[in-house]
């Protein structure tokens, strides 16, 4: 079960190695399917090399826009009984820190959600609505990002 109590995590490259540890039962997908074309970040605590998340993004910058080609939370971490909270929010603010980087104040950061996610990111994450996809820029990705990454 969850606590309220906070750890401190990396977001790091995912390397070659890790591969071999990102199952498709544990994380949801066969991540060696996105090596080439995207840039793939796994988060652990500090301290320990357990994936406990991981993200794929790609990025577009003609429009100044990182998307969120996937993104996975271990299986441990889903649901009512999950060991730790905030996994996919500290990811998300993390691509968003990511496009501010490289893109300076004004990116956007979108995804296409699974159906049965869509309301899930914008009541959780404050993601607007762009038909298709959903999106967060300007106010509601710095606000994400202020909320999850310390």
């Amino acid at each position: 079960m969850a606590t309220k109590e906070h750890r401190l995590v990396n977001v790091l490259g995912v390397e070659k190695n890790d591969f071999n540890r990102l199952t498709v039962k544990r994380h949801s997908f066969n991540w060696k399917k996105l090596k080439d074309g995207f840039v793939i970040y796994k988060l652990s605590l500090i301290g320990d090399d357990d994936i406990l998340g991981v993200i794929a993004l790609k990025y577009y910058p003609p429009e100044e826009r990182t998307e969120i080609k996937l993104l996975a939370v271990s299986a441990e971490n889903k649901g009512k009984n999950k060991r730790y909270e905030r996994i996919a929010g500290c990811l998300i603010a993390f691509a968003g820190r990511e496009a501010i980087r490289i893109y300076g104040r004004y990116p956007c950061l979108s995804l296409i959600p699974k159906t049965e996610l869509k309301e899930h990111y914008i009541s959780k994450y404050g993601m607007i609505d762009g038909g298709w996809q959903l999106y967060l820029e300007d106010a509601p990705l710095f606000r994400v990002i202020n909320e999850y990454l310390p």
